[in-house]
């Protein structure tokens, strides 16, 4: 038998191992938490699974604040919804996700180079909910990608002032959206000239 099929063979072996384990520990739900050796075991499979050339790859966009702010807000309306806008994965969604986001501003994610960090967005993580982006913006170059690597890098030095940014681009819901406007519509009733004033006793 070739190497590379005992290895495979070990691995399956190993997955099986763990998800009989997790199974008897928790059932399915999404609410548990990955044991320690079931993360060790994602994060070696997901290092297999990701190319090599993906590793070598350098950023192609340079770094700049338009190309910062392009891909915080970008970040906000499209990602935010599970990391948060301080990627840390803290979000009802991101909660009750199985396996949790990870926190983009920890060393899991900020010790990969460049190009994992671009090939799990373009592609993203089987089994997790982490989707792929990949060709859904620029004709599909991935210059979208590339930004939001350059912004995931900054994640750890992220201003409050930023943070109040990228809430007002995060995807709201109709009840926000009512929320909104009702604060609107009473804002411009106060600033009618002679409208009636309210007082509270």
């Amino acid at each position: 038998m070739k190497r590379g099929a005992i290895l495979l063979l070990l691995l399956l072996l190993v997955l099986a191992a763990v998800a009989a384990v997790s199974f008897l520990h928790d059932g399915l739900s999404a609410r548990a938490q990955p044991t320690a050796l079931e993360a060790s075991v994602a994060n070696v499979m997901r290092k297999l699974a990701m190319p090599s050339r993906a590793r070598s790859t350098r950023n192609p966009v340079a770094d700049s604040p338009a190309v910062q702010r392009e891909a915080r807000l970008h970040f906000a309306d499209h990602c935010a919804i599970c990391h948060g806008n301080d990627g840390g994965g803290d979000t009802p969604i991101g909660r009750g996700l199985y396996p949790k986001p990870p926190d983009l501003r920890g060393s899991l994610t900020q010790n990969r180079n460049d190009g994992e960090i671009f090939w799990i967005i373009e592609n993203g993580v089987r089994l997790t909910g982490m989707p792929a982006f990949g060709g859904s913006g620029d004709r599909g170059s991935g210059e979208d990608s590339w930004k939001l690597v350059r912004f995931i890098r900054h994640l750890p030095a992220l201003t409050a002032e930023e943070r109040v940014e990228m809430e007002n681009y995060n995807p709201k819901g109709p009840e926000d959206r009512q929320e909104e406007q009702e604060e609107q519509d009473f804002l411009k009733g106060a600033e009618k000239p002679g409208a009636p004033e309210h007082h509270h006793h």
